[in-house]
């Protein structure tokens, strides 16, 4: 789904477009929101109503991961990964590890 069949998704499914607008975080830039939104877009049909807090928190773990870097199971990153297949997030932020520093440091 790039950008444009996003919008065009929005503007056929309006109902269902304002109720993923309600799930956006008050913190959340635009940015962040958009590919979160996609993620929640994309997933939405394997998830009935009383899945929706899953779902929610899956898209967290996976924009956490992408914009801020945070770590998780290697198990729970494959899923999401899996999950957010196809979406573009341009000049996401490239983080290193600590070990990946110091054996950076270490090679000078």
């Amino acid at each position: 789904m790039s950008s444009t069949d996003v919008e065009e998704f929005i503007q056929q499914n309006r109902v269902v477009a304002d109720k993923v607008e309600t799930f956006r975080g008050i913190s959340e830039s635009d940015k962040h929101w958009e590919a979160r939104r996609e993620f929640l877009l994309r997933n939405m049909e394997g998830f009935d109503e009383l899945q929706v807090d899953h779902l929610l928190a899956l898209s967290m773990v996976w924009a956490n991961n992408v914009f801020l870097g945070c770590r998780y199971g290697a198990e729970l990153l494959q899923k999401v990964t899996e999950m957010a297949e196809g979406i573009v997030v341009e000049d996401a932020p490239v983080f290193k590890t600590r070990d990946e520093i110091m054996k950076k440091q270490k090679n000078r």
